[in-house]
């Protein structure tokens, strides 16, 4: 390594882990001539390129990690859809506030209603909020699980998921389970219990969640767990792919 008197100020700003400073400093500073800036304003318009790009490689990096489906943003998905009572609770919940109050989220409606994509778009805007999401297929979250405890990691395949702010398991209404994979789920949503944040999507109504925990009493004590401080949103329109399949039947003479 050079020493320090043999170093340039873009090999320093690199060591030091700077690189806008580093590839911005000189176009910066021409500026800074011109427009008269003082010493102390040059560096903070340098530091504050810096943290800019900083947050959203974080942001990339957050998005990434989460396996949120890119294509199921908010810009794709049509809020006009919902009822004004789901549109005002899923506003609310943009800025993850409830995410400090380890509040769940549960989405509900027929298969085709855009749950996933609601979701899904709820955790995008919570990523570009700093927040760290995971979204998952409940039957591979089960599977996970279940491999976790074969090998006697289950505890710290649960302390893995549980650096995750909001954690998303999709379609949990699809996932008929044995005795040992209801065991699992069950002991997620109990560890995660006012302490960290689930988002759920299902096509299931409570009433039929004994499908999913099997006997009553586990189905009420995963009920109350997940209900206890919970926002529940209720897709009740119809599906995009049958109101697609309507409009097309209707042909363009129709459309008109």
């Amino acid at each position: 390594m050079r020493p320090p008197s043999e170093q340039t100020l873009e090999m320093l700003l690199k060591s030091f882990k700077l690189p806008t400073f580093a590839r911005e400093y000189a176009a910066v500073g021409e500026n800074a001539t011109r427009e008269g800036l003082t010493h102390p304003a040059y560096l903070l318009a340098l530091a504050r390129l810096e943290a800019h790009e900083r947050a959203d490689r974080r942001t990339l990096r957050l998005l990434e990690e989460s396996r949120l489906p890119k294509e199921k943003s908010l810009a794709s998905f049509d809020l006009a859809r919902l009822s004004p009572k789901a549109r005002t609770s899923f506003n609310a919940l943009k800025d993850g506030a409830f995410l400090d109050r380890a509040e769940n989220v549960l989405a509900f409606g027929n298969p085709g209603t855009g749950k996933t994509h609601l979701l899904c778009a709820l955790g995008q805007e919570l990523v570009r909020n700093g927040r760290t999401v995971l979204f998952t297929p409940t039957f591979q979250i089960v599977q996970r699980l279940l491999a976790a405890k074969r090998d006697l990691r289950f505890p710290s395949e649960l302390k893995k998921l549980d650096r995750f702010d909001a954690l998303l398991l999709d379609d949990i209404g699809y996932v008929q389970q044995s005795r040992e994979e209801m065991e699992v789920l069950f002991t997620l949503l109990a560890e995660r219990y006012e302490r960290r944040s689930v988002l759920i999507t299902s096509n299931l109504v409570f009433s039929k969640w004994d499908q999913i925990f099997k006997d009553p009493m586990t189905t009420a004590a995963a009920i109350d767990r997940v209900v206890h401080h919970a926002v529940i949103l209720e897709l009740n329109m119809e599906s995009y792919r049958a109101e697609a399949a309507r409009q097309r039947s209707r042909g363009p003479k129709d459309a008109g």
